[in-house]
């Protein structure tokens, strides 16, 4: 990282490009919980597993990673087709599943969004891209959308909410935008998937943690001083002067400069 803060942003702009190239790597994925989705070739498992994922993330990687192949086992290693066909019976096997606050009534509820949802629609895209347009500047309003639709079953636990944030309690919502950036950006170096094509790159915002969050300070990136949607927004802003179309390419740079101090997720 550059010792040097006043650094001009041309020169800053070719630091970091420099890290996504180093980063934005098929040797990024083994130790991150990307690589779970990665197990799978059909859309939908790509997207159960993503999604599943990305909300467990907090905490040492190694037991993310290990949590997240659980799940998969439970699901006889097909998620999609578990969701679609399994019955009440079958959910006892999870009654066991943790991981540190995330309990059984999450895991039971997750199955049964899935289900309900999977039954009526083909793509988990449609519960966020509802929500927005082609014109909308970023995603918030589909992240606002797909909390209000994820929740609306009658049986939705109020503690199940805290696992899946919103703008609308002014969280960073970075879990979120993690998944968003998995699904929706595509380029040929193989770690995001790009297949999700209603939402373009550059609606999307920066996954923002502390690791994130203290590197784009020391880089002068960030002036807000809490961690939350406000600076979610403010950090992509000024990410999307060194690149309009795909400003979360970025979070490769800084998540990957910040979270290899500590390897573990916020």
């Amino acid at each position: 990282m550059p010792t040097n803060l006043n650094i001009n942003q041309q020169e800053l702009k070719s630091y970091l490009d420099s890290c996504v190239k180093k980063f934005n790597s098929p040797n990024f994925i083994e130790n991150d919980p990307i690589s779970i989705p990665h197990q799978f070739s059909k859309k939908q498992d790509i997207e159960i597993m993503g999604f599943w994922v990305s909300m467990l993330a907090w905490g040492q990687r190694k037991t993310i990673i290990n949590k997240a192949n659980e799940l998969i086992q439970l699901m006889d290693g097909a998620p999609f087709d578990y969701i679609i066909n399994h019955g009440e019976k079958d959910r006892k096997a999870f009654l066991n599943f943790k991981h540190r606050t995330f309990q059984s009534i999450d895991t039971l509820y997750f199955l049964t969004f899935f289900q309900n949802f999977y039954k009526k629609n083909k793509s988990l895209e449609n519960a966020f891209s509802n929500h927005i347009s082609t014109t909308s500047e970023n995603v918030e309003a589909a992240l606002k959308g797909f909390h209000e639709q994820f929740f609306s079953l009658p049986n939705a636990p109020n503690r199940t909410r805290k696992h899946v944030s919103t703008p609308i309690r002014n969280s960073a919502c970075k879990r979120l935008n993690m998944f968003l950036r998995w699904m929706v950006r595509e380029d040929t170096n193989g770690v995001d998937f790009g297949i999700w094509k209603k939402i373009k790159p550059a609606q999307l915002l920066i996954p923002l943690d502390v690791h994130v969050d203290r590197v784009a300070r020391r880089l002068n990136l960030l002036e807000r001083k809490q961690t939350d949607w406000k600076s979610v927004i403010e950090l992509t802003n000024k990410l999307k002067h060194f690149d309009a179309k795909d400003p979360v390419k970025y979070d490769f740079a800084l998540f990957g400069i910040g979270v290899l101090e500590k390897d573990q997720f916020a």
